[in-house]
């Protein structure tokens, strides 16, 4: 771990929701400037002389983005990236770097790099950058909890609540599913106004949009 991270306190890792940027540069000088620069904007900053540290430092349940130099010593900041990739980290990457060429470009950017900073870059090219990757984040965590709580609504239905509301979301009326289960209609009414109020489903064009998000989760 490097001389300028810390690592959370536990209370701090329950507690604290604020964006963090890691940053990963074996050039002292350059990653304390990225340091400084961040801090500047009241943005949270870990820094890292290698990846090797940086996979050691507790990771935070909060937007966060990862600043990375392309040549670190005696690595490759591309191997890197496609070791983030094939682990539980998903947070966005803005490269840095005082030797790249194009084909380290676009191979960066088609594996899922928000951005490509040649040193030197400017001051605000570099929180614009950070700013893009921490909102992309952002959005990801609250994409994958609003699908956990739509997932935990639908586990919630009961087998004959989920049956029935396959079918309104099919577009079927009550008599018509009331024929398919071979039940009453007004038993009918009353699952579906319980899978209604446990999926929190305002109107049944909702309750569809619900349905699809689930099978794309699937």
């Amino acid at each position: 771990m490097s001389a300028e991270s810390h690592p959370p306190s536990t209370q701090g890792m329950h507690a604290r929701k604020e964006p963090i940027v890691y940053v990963i540069d074996d050039d002292e000088a350059m990653r304390l400037a990225v340091r400084d620069l961040l801090r500047s904007v009241g943005l949270r900053v870990e820094v890292f002389e290698s990846s090797v540290d940086f996979l050691a430092f507790p990771k935070l349940d909060t937007p966060s983005c990862l600043i990375l130099d392309i040549r670190l010593r005696g690595e490759s900041g591309l191997t890197f990236q496609e070791q983030i990739a094939k682990s539980d980290l998903r947070m966005p990457i803005v490269f840095m770097t005082g030797h790249g060429d194009i084909a380290m470009t676009v191979k960066a950017m088609k594996a899922g790099a928000v951005d490509f900073l040649a040193k030197p870059f400017r001051d605000q090219d570099m929180l614009d950058a950070v700013a893009n990757a921490l909102a992309r984040d952002g959005e990801r965590i609250a994409s994958e909890q609003s699908n956990a709580t739509l997932r935990a609504a639908y586990l919630s239905l009961t087998p004959r609540e989920r049956e029935v509301m396959a079918f309104v979301v099919a577009g079927m009326m009550n008599k018509q599913i009331a024929s398919e289960m071979s039940v009453s209609e007004i038993t009918v009414k009353i699952h579906r106004g319980q899978v209604m109020r446990k999926m929190s489903a305002r109107s049944i064009a909702e309750l569809v949009k619900m349905s699809e998000s689930l099978r794309a989760g699937n």
